[in-house]
């Protein structure tokens, strides 16, 4: 149940700092340890910093039902709407209003200090509705550079989600952006006064380490959703220019998504099919294992409001090579402490990877320097911190 842990917590006379309700759309469940793990390993920060955490994770009725992680508690909600991005603009309304009920009760047993929404819609439209009622501020953090949710349509319904995106962004007492360029497509875009504060993603230093010396042909990794937009197509054509000249050249991808056919039947056309490893979704183990064995990090993605792979990969001592004009192109600085390309930029990424993938010294030169830019300034914890004063702040 809902109020089970901070049942316990009252029974036992602990007083924590703050508490807080955080509604998502990205959470681990049963069997899907990675997706949202960047919201739950924040979380976790926060409670070894004195927070009091309830999370509800939610999901459409169109969608197979999920059920909680013993390692990421959540309740997880299922709320009715329009299949695909149709009903997105009233959705929250609707979530908000099922969710009233058990708000209430978790507010009576231990007061709620503000609800932490992620993503405007569905979960910051039910925040603004459940603050309104019982009188609790919210945050809400934008993840991606789709700000006003017009998810790349025109038209009414379009339309529609912008203006619900807006009410929200006015309404809650900060809009947390993971990029400068997210914050500024919000200030630019939305036409009204916002308060808005800019918390990069952190990563954790301990579980994504450097690896040993790597022994074998060089291996090129990338991960993300297996769509056209992550780019790629464009690391399948350059393994193709590069196999001649690194003939034990391979490349793991890893992830799902709707253009997996298509990409591999594209290996195949290029005649690299024995080369590039389609592995789909793998657990943050594998993950991090994966990292600390590649040669290069490489996803050219088109659209990315920060990206918290390349952060991962920049903590196991890893070159990443990114796209200009993303948001991580606030953390990666090119040929620094990794290596940056156009959008679409083939020739060019062929050469980086080149460069990279011949010279070993220049790897671990710019891998290091990767890795102490996390450590400085983009580890879970700082995040947590960060995050932490936005949540004082605002509860005051």
């Amino acid at each position: 149940m809902l109020s089970d842990r901070i049942a316990k917590i009252v029974e036992h006379g602990i007083s924590p700092k703050l508490h807080v309700l955080t509604l998502t759309p990205f959470f681990p469940s049963l069997g899907d340890e990675v997706s949202g793990c960047f919201v739950a390993e924040t979380i976790r920060h926060l409670t070894a910093q004195g927070v009091a955490s309830t999370v509800i994770a939610v999901d459409s009725i169109y969608h197979r039902g999920r059920k909680p992680s013993p390692q990421s508690p959540a309740e997880w909600i299922r709320y009715p709407g329009l299949p695909g991005n149709l009903g997105l603009s009233s959705a929250g309304k609707f979530l908000g209003a099922a969710l009233l009920g058990r708000v209430r009760e978790l507010h009576q047993l231990l007061s709620v200090s503000l609800i932490h929404a992620h993503a405007a819609l569905p979960c910051g439209h039910a925040a603004a509705f459940l603050a309104r009622r019982l009188s609790i501020p919210f945050v809400v953090t934008i993840h991606g550079l789709d700000v006003f949710n017009r998810c790349f349509q025109n038209g009414i319904a379009a339309r529609w989600r912008r203006e619900s995106s807006l009410r929200v962004y006015e309404s809650a007492r900060k809009v947390i952006c993971i990029s400068q360029k997210v914050q500024r497509l919000l200030l630019e875009g939305a036409g009204v006064a916002v308060s808005a504060d800019v918390v990069y993603n952190g990563t954790d230093p301990g579980f994504f380490v450097p690896g040993s010396a790597q022994s074998g042909p060089p291996m090129i990794l990338v991960i993300g959703t297996l769509l056209a937009g992550k780019g790629h197509e464009l690391v399948l054509r350059a393994v193709a220019r590069l196999q001649n000249s690194y003939p034990g050249l391979q490349c793991k991808i890893m992830g799902e998504g709707a253009d997996r056919d298509r990409f591999a039947n594209l290996a195949r056309e290029l005649r690299i099919g024995d080369r590039v490893h389609f592995l789909g979704r793998r657990s943050r183990a594998e993950v991090a294992e994966a990292m600390r064995n590649c040669t290069v990090f490489v996803l050219p993605s088109r659209y990315e409001g920060l990206g918290c792979v390349y952060l991962e990969a920049m903590a196991c001592g890893k070159p990443a090579i990114a796209c200009r004009g993303q948001g991580i192109e606030e953390i990666i600085k090119d040929s620094v402490n990794g290596m940056l390309i156009p959008v679409e930029g083939l020739d060019e990424l062929v050469q980086k990877l080149g460069t990279l993938l011949a010279d070993s010294e220049l790897r671990a030169r710019i891998g290091q320097a990767a890795r102490r830019t996390i450590l400085n300034e983009l580890t879970l914890s700082h995040q947590s911190q960060n995050l932490m004063r936005i949540y004082q702040e605002v509860a005051q």
